[in-house]
């Protein structure tokens, strides 16, 4: 019991060691104004000031796009959304949400721009109906029925016994892996978000299920600017830019056609999965 209170002690004290984030926010910017341009202007980060390992990265995404951000495991896809929500600064250069500095957000109000779906679900003890409305506690219940229709959830709760309140149970494991997706894509529907960030991966649900999850990510998608992190590049086909990592660093950059052409990083790993899908 001693050893297990050091150990916990020791968290407690590096957490409360650890500097308070700076508030660099400069005056209120309207939220409801904004409509999701990107720009990432010579991007320059590294987790150690000694080893950056996003180098000098430039990109420009228009709102309604989507960017996928492709690479294999450890690359650091997920540093460049821990970039765009600011849970790490830039070591040098800008990140611009139309044309204003990610820096003079507030944090709290700059995430509110953001809708996440992510691989791991996360659902609490609670109605079906509080669970959708966690994005948006002011919605009405018509509200949140449109948006389990537009997540191809609404007639998998109603064939639950007592339909929006029913009770999920605190491991929310009296649910499915595709239905909890299903329910987080309703919830993020409901925020209306301006930028979306998606984790697309799908590989421990079945077939149908999985189109059902890839038809409402397209209806969530729709008219808004989306970071995909792909795990399968024959989802990702389509996207208007793709940004392939590896090693921290972005190597590549362009369409899926002038990638595949270019037969550089990318082509090799589209083409070693394309292989693995046909045996």
């Amino acid at each position: 019991m001693l050893q297990a209170m050091v150990a916990a002690a020791e968290r407690v004290f590096e957490f409360l060691e650890e500097p308070e984030e700076v508030n660099t926010a400069k005056g209120n910017i309207d939220l409801a104004k904004l409509e999701g341009n990107v720009e990432f202007n010579h991007v320059k980060f590294g987790y150690n000031p000694d080893k950056i390992i996003i180098k000098d990265f430039c990109a420009k995404v228009k709102e309604g796009q989507k960017i996928a951000i492709v690479g294999p495991t450890g690359a650091g896809k997920t540093t460049m959304v821990k970039l765009l929500m600011r849970f790490y600064d830039v070591t040098d250069g800008e990140i611009l949400v139309d044309g204003h500095n990610i820096k003079d957000f507030e944090r709290g109000k700059l995430r509110q721009m953001f809708g996440m779906v992510l691989q791991d679900t996360w659902l609490f003890g609670g109605t079906v109906k509080d669970n959708i409305k966690y994005s948006k506690e002011d919605a009405t219940d018509d509200e949140v029925i449109e948006a389990a229709k537009a997540a191809h959830v609404h007639h998998y709760i109603k064939t639950l016994p007592n339909g929006y309140n029913s009770l999920i149970n605190e491991e929310s494991s009296n649910i499915s892996a595709g239905q909890k997706q299903l329910l987080t894509i309703a919830r993020v529907i409901l925020a209306d978000p301006k930028i979306l960030i998606l984790d697309e991966a799908t590989s421990s649900i079945d077939t149908r299920t999985e189109i059902q999850i890839q038809s409402a990510m397209d209806n969530l998608m729709k008219g808004r600017t989306s970071f995909i992190i792909a795990h399968r590049l024959s989802t990702i086909k389509n996207a208007d830019l793709i940004l392939v990592m590896n090693q921290g660093d972005i190597v590549e950059q362009g369409t899926h056609e002038e990638l595949l052409a270019n037969g550089g990083f990318y082509a090799d790993l589209y083409n070693s999965q394309f292989d693995e899908e046909e045996e």
